[in-house]
């Protein structure tokens, strides 16, 4: 007899988080999305603009309640920003008046921790992030590369067992970028903690992730979960891994194309609703002319002429 499979919780897990965004439920994010994501996995999530990534990932941190649905760590719900979940901002969310460290170190200072401790914590990750030697700048005197360093040895000086990722790579310049993808997949590789990452890079997500998320349009649900098989470091030329990104594009283009559906058949439906109208008032009402067009004129006259 076999020895029994031993089935771990996942690390972070969501089971079925709507999302409305006004108390009629007519703006409806997201529709009954559960993924669980493991420890020590970098994910991924993909998905049409506007789809409701960011709310998504907003929610997993406790930044944002959901509708319906429950997000869990390590079993146990998320009904707040979470001491072991942080947050990566595509807008790198520094504060203009604080220097580098003083930036890095603010999450150990929310958190009380002795000003000695902080500031050997923060110049750690600085180093980390090839930032040390710049812990007196100031956010101004930075590249945008260089801000979401900060961003992300901030995220990573509270210790957090989670990291997520809004589009930390998308508001600095290619070259950039790539250099920062690296360091983070070593980040990832040397502590071993929880990644997921919102792009809308589908090179990016393959590159980077163990699997990729992808979502549907708007209310957004997860479509399909794609496992990615290919050892690290990728190659983005190899045969698997360009049918890969064809495949995910085809998701995407698919919500795409039923997104447009949709609209024209919402129009249809709204222009025939308007002809029932109509309809509907012509059937209960005496008619009337909507135009007076001499023939009417002529008529009222002569209805006018024969009451006097």
């Amino acid at each position: 007899m076999g020895e029994a499979m031993v089935l771990t919780e996942p690390h972070v897990e969501l089971d079925n988080v709507s999302k409305f965004y006004d108390a009629e439920r007519r703006l409806h994010a997201l529709h009954e999305v559960t993924f669980g994501v493991d420890s020590g996995e970098f994910v991924s999530i993909v998905g049409p603009s506007g789809c409701g990534k960011s709310t998504l990932l907003k929610i997993m941190a406790g930044l944002d309640k959901p509708s319906s649905g429950e997000v869990k760590f390590k079993g146990g719900p998320v009904r707040g920003p979470h001491s072991k979940i942080s947050m990566v901002f595509q807008a790198f969310g520094l504060f203009p008046w604080r220097t580098v460290l003083e930036n890095v170190e603010y999450g150990l200072e929310m958190r009380k921790a002795p000003k000695v401790e902080r500031r050997k914590v923060a110049r750690e990750y600085l180093e980390m992030v090839g930032l040390g030697g710049y812990e007196h700048m100031y956010p101004k005197q930075l590249s945008g590369g260089m801000k979401q360093r900060v961003g992300i040895a901030r995220a990573l000086a509270v210790e957090p067992e989670v990291v997520l990722m809004d589009e930390a790579f998308s508001a600095i310049d290619e070259v950039t970028a790539e250099v920062l993808r690296e360091e983070v997949a070593d980040i990832h590789n040397e502590t071993g903690k929880t990644f997921v990452l919102v792009t809308h890079n589908l090179a990016e997500a393959i590159e980077m992730s163990d699997k990729v998320i992808v979502l549907s349009s708007r209310p957004a649900k997860v479509k399909k979960i794609l496992p990615v098989c290919l050892d690290r470091p990728r190659d983005r030329t190899h045969s698997l891994f360009v049918h890969m990104h064809r495949d995910i594009l085809h998701l995407l283009k698919e919500e795409l194309e039923n997104t447009l559906t949709r609209h024209k058949l919402k129009e249809v439906k709204q222009l025939q609703d308007l002809h029932d109208m109509e309809a509907g008032e012509n059937a209960h009402t005496p008619r009337r002319p909507s135009v007076l067009t001499s023939e009417t004129l002529h008529t009222l006259n002569k209805t006018s002429s024969a009451q006097e």
